[in-house]
Formats: C-alpha cells, structure tokens, sequence
C-alpha cells in the first residue's frame, strides 16, 4: 500500500482500505444464509488475536520506546495510557444501549431504550470497530512524528492486519443479521455499516495526536487498552460459548498473523 505523507490522509485511505474489506466479507450474505458455528468461532477467536497482537506490537511496544525517546518514565505513559483506554471504551460500554448476537433483549447494555433489536446488534458491532480505527490513526499520526518506533510502514501492517480480519469478521456479522430474518441485502448494508466507524476514528486518531507530540507515548497505549476492553469484554467470550478449540487456534492464528506483520514489515 502507498499512503501519502500527511497522516490523516493516510489514516483515512488506510481504513476505507479496513472498511472495503470488511464489505466483501459481508457480501458473503448473497451467497450463504448460515454458517457453521465452529467456522464463526474460529473467525471470532481469529479477530481477537489480530486485535491482542496488534495492541502490543504496533501500539503498546511503540509507546515504551517513545516514553524513553521523549525522556519520561518508560512505564508510566504506557500504564496510564493503557488503563485510560480500557476506562473510555468501559465507560461507553456503560452508557451506550448495545446487544451482542445470541442474546435475549432483556440482556441490552448501556441506558435503557426503546430501538429495535436490529439496531441494537449494530450499535455493538459498531462499538467493537471503534477502537479499531483508532489505533490505525493514532499509528500514522506518531509515525508522522518522525520518533524511533513508529513507522509509516508499521503503521500500514496494522492496516493490513486489521484489514485482514475484517473480511471473516463482517461475514460473521452479516449472516447472523441474516438470522435475525433481515433480507441479504439489508444483511449486507449493516454488516459493511458497522465498519464506516473506522475511518472516522483514524481521522480523530491521527489527528490528535499532531498536536499533541509529548502525548503520543500515552495515544498509543490508549488505543490498545480500547483493543483488549474489546477483545477480553466481548469477542472472546463470543468466542468461547460453545467451548470448542477452533475459537483458541483461530486466536493464536491470527496472533501470529498479526505478529510477523507488524516484525516483518513494521
């Protein structure tokens, strides 16, 4: 992938790439109305990997270096970051009206609300892509900056990581829309919907930290606290219901994926 020099531009291209990806995925819906439960176990535990990997070796790793490059605590802005990430995306979880695949209406979380279960299921998909984004913007506005650790060329392996499990993850998403007796097409708009969150988190993302140089350490770290809230509160117990070992070897799949990405070409 070429990606211009300016960051947000760059962030942004970067996650039309995510969304695109996660729309052909979706698109799966014309062709299957069901899937089998270990395949979608396994493409859950997959995401969770890609997302655990990528928040310490494009994020977490980053922000120790840049902490020690910038002449603060190698530990603190990392910790502080990292906790503030995980407050953030608990206190949305909180207040947010959302519903995960699977379970009854009387389980809704966030405020109470009258919305209709469909847009309820997207509210939580959209909630999970969130930080997604994030992490891609904050990775192309430190790269930017020109500080040893980041890299534009890092910064593009977590695009294409996190792009790559974006296509099982938006077929994961449109067939159960599917089940909950949505036509294919419908299916297919809220799956790659859930996804057009990331582009506009990225701009956010890349943009703060512009103007924040001496924050970024804590940027970094913030954006994989919102990955593992994600991923330790919502996609691994989805994961993990049926207590099958594809969820597990698909999360160290994608772990591993998302590892030689980021060391190879980071």
């Amino acid at each position: 992938m070429v990606f211009p020099h300016n960051p947000v531009l760059a962030a942004f291209y970067a996650t039309l790439f995510t969304w695109g990806v996660t729309a052909v995925g979706a698109a799966g819906v014309f062709f299957f109305k069901t899937i089998k439960q270990r395949l979608l176990d396994a493409m859950l535990g997959f995401t969770a990997g890609v997302m655990i990997a990528a928040s310490f070796w494009s994020l977490l790793a980053p922000s120790i270096v840049m902490s020690e490059e910038l002449g603060q605590v190698p530990w603190l802005p990392p910790a502080v970051g990292f906790l503030s990430g995980g407050l953030f995306l608990w206190l949305i979880d909180k207040a947010l009206p959302h519903l995960w695949f699977g379970q009854p209406l009387a389980r809704v979380e966030g405020i109470r609300t009258s919305w209709h279960r469909t847009m309820l299921l997207f509210l939580a998909i959209t909630f999970h892509n969130f930080p997604e984004g994030l992490a891609i913007g904050v990775a192309f506005g430190a790269a930017a900056q020109g500080i040893d650790g980041a890299s534009w060329a890092g910064a593009a392996a977590l695009a294409l990581g996190i792009g790559i499990q974006n296509f099982p993850e938006g077929l994961a998403v449109s067939l159960p829309f599917r089940r909950e007796g949505l036509s294919r097409w419908r299916a297919f708009l809220y799956g790659q919907a859930s996804a057009l969150i990331e582009p506009v988190a990225a701009v956010l993302g890349a943009a703060s930290v512009l103007v924040m140089r001496g924050a970024l350490p804590y940027a970094l770290a913030f954006a994989a606290g919102a990955m593992i809230y994600v991923s330790v509160e919502e996609i691994i117990p989805a994961s993990q219901k049926n207590a099958t070992d594809v969820a597990t070897i698909g999360a160290m799949i994608g772990f591993a994926v998302m590892m030689v990405l980021d060391v190879a070409f980071g």
